[in-house]
């Protein structure tokens, strides 16, 4: 029997041809993807991430949340799997940089805009406070509280650290702008209460030439002058003065915009008895509003039964609802001014700052130290003098308690 030699047969597969494989096979990694990725190895200041690239990614510590991270552990454990949000192309190294706060920055405002359009009312703690208003985080976002929205008669300064409940003014993701109001949250809870047609007690705390503005039980309503008596009034002043009692009719209840108008016409047994015989108004108040509840029925029925012409549609509550954009315009703009610009100029690019990464500033292409100053000056006090209502208008320089 012939012994055969064997040979190892050669491979004709080189190292260059197998880099080339690689090359063939490998995806395809763009800045601005969100890839799934395993944690490789957690270093002191970051950790080495395998998303299937030829190098493993590398996310710095300062990518890894949307809030402060002090040791990579408190994020990522080894052999863990979850998603990472390219920040950049491959370095000199072929190295990708990758980010999990950008992807918490992106689903915190998706979060927010959800809140905004359901008019929910959020709680967050007050982290600091400056001339303008009070620092809040909403989803780990920051929000800024301007200080004509903050109700309480506490100083500023001592509120850091106290929860608040909070209402959604603006919600701006590209100017990277989230203003909040506490005044508007608390109106709010407090209208819940209320009812049309309801008698209630309240304090004078300011008179207009449109009308008076009364205090009832922390919130602010409107008795406009159309509504003090049947009978002509030429101001307010000539029926009321600051801190007068009074007794006023509910008669419309405007939970959106925070707005409260009040009537004492509608508790009047006769046509000028609050010029003539206030104390009988007040006498007869829960008699006279019983009556007003009652014909508030019938033409509920009756519309609902027949559309109502535009005429009859008309209501006390809607010619006050008409009359108080003056009041607006001469009330909120001098609380605006001064509160919002200077607080958002100051703040508000700090926090851009801290909360976005250098490297994505090109993708989010509001830069602040350009846009924050114009916006503001354009943008928030006409969403501001949106919002605000002008039944609630003296509350901003009288503090509510909350």
């Amino acid at each position: 029997m012939v012994n055969q030699k064997l040979t190892a047969p050669e491979i004709g597969f080189t190292h260059d041809d197998f880099a080339a494989l690689l090359d063939k096979y490998d995806y395809h990694f763009s800045p601005g993807d969100i890839v799934p990725g395993t944690v490789f190895s957690i270093e002191p200041r970051g950790a080495l991430i395998d998303i299937g690239a030829k190098t493993a990614a590398y996310i710095p510590i300062q990518e890894m949340s949307i809030n402060r991270v002090d040791s990579p552990e408190e994020v990522l454990q080894s052999n863990e799997t979850r998603e990472f949000f390219i920040l950049t192309d491959e370095n000199e190294d072929g190295q990708l940089t990758l980010s999990i706060r950008r992807i918490e920055y992106m689903r915190a405002w998706e979060r927010v805009r959800q809140l905004q359009a359901e008019d929910a009312t959020v709680r967050s703690g007050v982290f600091a406070t400056n001339r303008g208003g009070a620092l809040v985080r909403i989803e780990g976002l920051r929000g800024f509280i301007p200080g004509s929205h903050i109700s309480t008669r506490k100083p500023k300064e001592e509120l850091v650290g106290e929860e608040l409940p909070l209402k959604f003014l603006e919600v701006d993701e590209e100017r990277n702008r989230l203003v909040l109001s506490h005044r508007r949250a608390l109106v709010e809870r407090k209208m819940n209460r209320l009812e049309v047609g309801e008698v209630v007690i309240g304090t004078v705390r300011g008179i207009k030439p449109y009308g008076a503005f009364i205090d009832i039980g922390g919130v602010s309503g409107l008795l406009h002058i159309s509504e003090i008596s049947h009978e002509h009034i030429d101001t307010p002043h000539s029926v009321f003065n600051v801190n007068d009692e009074v007794k006023v009719m509910i008669i419309d209840l405007d939970a959106e915009r925070g707005r409260i108008s009040l009537s004492t016409k509608q508790l009047e047994p006769e046509p000028g008895d609050m010029i003539k015989n206030r104390d009988l108004v007040y006498d007869k108040a829960e008699e006279m509003a019983a009556k007003y509840r009652e014909q508030l029925l019938a033409k509920q029925q009756s519309a609902a039964a027949a559309p109502a012409s535009p005429a009859e549609a008309a209501s006390p509550a809607e010619v006050v609802a008409e009359e108080i954009p003056a009041a607006v315009e001469e009330e909120i703009p001098a609380a605006v001014e001064e509160e919002i610009p200077a607080a958002v100029k100051e703040e508000i690019p700090a926090a851009v700052k801290e909360e976005i990464p250098a490297a994505v500033k090109e993708e989010i292409p509001a830069a602040v130290e350009e846009e924050i100053p114009a916006a503001v000056k354009e943008e928030i006090p006409a969403a501001v003098e949106e919002e605000i209502p002008a039944a609630v208008k003296e509350e901003i320089p009288a503090a509510v308690e909350e």
